[in-house]
């Protein structure tokens, strides 16, 4: 899965739309208990998150693999 747009949202998830048109949400929330994604209960922190494309990532080092989140989307 190749991840075309990735918008931060409301409680700590992600709208996420795929090349392959899927459109779901994210959840990254049960992921803030890691020791690499502490920093991302900053609301501020959270919503810079970057694309790449077969990952989403943020500054802080976090990132979540595009097999992850395709295991996990909730489709809209």
């Amino acid at each position: 899965m190749r991840i075309l747009e990735v918008k931060p949202d409301k409680n700590y998830t992600l709208k996420i739309i795929t090349e392959d048109g899927i459109t779901g949400v994210f959840d990254v929330s049960p992921y803030l208990e890691l020791e690499a994604f502490v920093e991302l209960r900053n609301q501020d922190a959270f919503r810079k998150v970057m694309n790449g494309k077969y990952f989403v990532e943020w500054d802080c080092g976090a990132d979540l693999s595009a097999d992850t989140i395709e295991a996990h989307l909730k489709t809209t």
